[in-house]
């Protein structure tokens, strides 16, 4: 890389092992802007003008992260292994231990830069996960039934969303669906006949996927099972010179449930019970596919962890992906790499409010800009429990607009129940979105097709087809494919200015020429979609 100011290799010796800790400083170019590292901080992308800095390994982000950056001048950065990255003083400092980091530059854009990186380091692969997550709204039943989903409260769900005019889809139970975490069956009191439901939603055209995590209760019978064939992570109990084969007791991690063991997923037996147990829930029910949650790589990231490979915190992320490459509907909230792969990715819970529902576009395009094709923005109106706790004041324009901006996204899901929390007015809008989405639905699978293909992003900044004017600090307008630009509503005013790069696009019959700005008053029921015109 052309203006890397220097490359430093440091040695230290620690516990009688030789670490090597590569440190790159990059001089940042005048008005460069970097896209990549964590998704959760896509908000603040593009980096490079204020100080900012984060550590990969054992992400603490609990979304999505890779580890790449990419730059608006074609510049880039890669390694097989997690670094902090850090941007100060007109600097990129990048320090990894005992790994490669590869630089480059390709072109003088992002453009440029991410065709290159994507094609080198995650290439397409032409595979779609289900395209019911696509083609359909997805309802995941948090918000409704928090941890108590039960089976005449799913059937109600199912048959509210047709009552209420909205499409059959996926339909996901989250958590707390089974008597202990690990058991992977059906509590028989909340669900005393499944089968049955989930032959009762596949007539109802629905699909069926359940929450499930890595975790095992102490409590349970699998956590005796699995504890005395070694298949849980295990516990070197400060002993750092405890071998693997040595070791006998199971680590508990704290996560935001509960204190629990973990499956050992490095083990090739552990992910075979855990196929032999999900394949299981399919053949006796019905179940169509799982969301894989509380895959974090920070739940992995102790001194006193032993797996029966050797690993990083991120790489039993990894591990946890690949579950779900056997799946075609799953669902993950937290990634480590595994771009370019038929994985649907989920932006985090967000909050009930007008600033969380503004980092909706950038993070999307943080996860694109990442590799990741099939992405979710989270649940319409917020996914973040606390939002919608008894009492929680409900804003109705704001479940519109969110409703809005997902419509003309890879995927919108629905969670809170819209017909329960808004007045007809408001309801009418949300169904108006997802109508105007079905309008859009060639258009947007033909971007996502064009995108596993090609290996470019079904959603982009505008900066990715005009770079270098200036267009990278546009944060609430995206474009999708080669010919739409999409400007919804993310205040509660009514009102927002839309910034149009070159060309002409047209909106409702009207021509409007770039470069240029106009401001607009948008209807409740509207949203702003531009054609670029040939």
């Amino acid at each position: 890389m052309r203006k890397t100011s220097y490359i430093a290799r440091r040695k230290y010796m620690m516990r009688k092992v030789l670490l090597f800790t590569l440190v790159i400083t990059i001089l940042l170019l005048p008005g460069e802007g970097w896209w990549g590292g964590a998704v959760n901080f896509g908000n603040r992308m593009p980096m490079g003008k204020d100080s900012f800095s984060f550590n990969l390994y054992g992400d603490k982000s609990y979304n999505q992260s890779t580890p790449l950056l990419i730059s608006t001048q074609g510049r880039w950065l890669w390694s097989e292994e997690p670094f902090r990255y850090t941007f100060r003083n007109d600097s990129l400092i990048v320090d990894s231990t005992n790994n490669e980091i590869q630089t480059g530059q390709n072109g003088s854009s992002i453009a440029e830069a991410y065709r290159f990186v994507s094609k080198r380091f995650f290439p397409a692969t032409r595979k779609w996960p289900d395209s019911l997550l696509i083609t359909a709204p997805q309802y995941n039943l948090w918000i409704e039934l928090v941890l108590n989903p039960t089976q005449a409260d799913v059937y109600e769900y199912a048959r509210q969303v047709l009552a209420n005019g909205l499409p059959p889809g996926v339909l996901m139970i989250d958590d707390n669906w089974t008597n202990y975490y690990g058991e992977f069956d059906f509590d028989r009191k909340k669900f005393p006949d499944a089968k049955m439901l989930i032959r009762m939603l596949h007539n109802m055209n629905f699909k069926v996927m359940l929450w499930i995590s890595p975790f095992i209760s102490p409590d349970s019978a699998a956590y005796h099972e699995l504890s005395q064939k070694k298949l849980l992570l295990l516990d070197n109990e400060g002993n750092k010179d405890l071998s693997w084969s040595d070791a006998q007791k199971p680590l508990l991690i704290e996560w935001w449930a509960a204190t629990s063991a973990c499956l050992d997923l490095t083990n090739p037996e552990a992910r075979l019970w855990l196929k032999e147990k999900l394949n299981k829930l399919q053949k006796e029910y019905g179940v169509d596919g799982f969301k894989f949650d509380a895959g974090d790589a920070t739940f992995y990231d102790s001194p006193n962890l032993l797996s029966y490979k050797k690993v990083s915190p991120n790489q039993h992320t990894i591990e946890w992906g690949k579950v779900g490459l056997q799946y075609k509907l799953n669902e993950y909230r937290a990634m480590w790499k595994m771009a370019g792969q038929p994985l649907v990715q989920r932006l985090a819970d967000k909050s009930h409010s007008w600033e969380e529902l503004q980092v909706l576009i950038p993070q999307t395009i943080a996860q694109q800009l990442a590799g990741y094709t099939f992405t979710c923005p989270d649940m319409i109106g917020g996914g973040n429990i606390l939002s919608f706790k008894e009492g929680a004041e409900i804003n109705q324009e704001l479940v519109v607009r969110s409703a809005q901006c997902h419509a003309l996204m890879p995927m919108m899901q629905f969670s809170v129940a819209p017909w329960r929390i808004l007045n007809k007015k408001h309801f009418s809008a949300v169904k108006k979105a997802v109508e105007l989405r079905q309008e859009y639905l060639p258009y947007i699978i033909e971007s996502i097709d064009n995108s596993v293909a090609r290996g470019v992003p079904a959603l982009k900044p505008l900066e990715f087809d005009y770079p270098n004017q200036g267009y990278d600090i546009v944060k609430d307008q995206f474009l999708m494919g080669e010919t739409l630009m999409v400007a919804p509503v993310v205040t509660s005013n009514n009102k927002r200015d839309v910034i149009f790069p070159p060309g002409n696009w047209e909106y409702k019959g009207e021509i409007f020429t770039g470069p240029s700005r106009k401001k607009f008053k948008v209807p409740l029921d509207e949203i702003l979609i531009f054609k670029k015109q040939k």
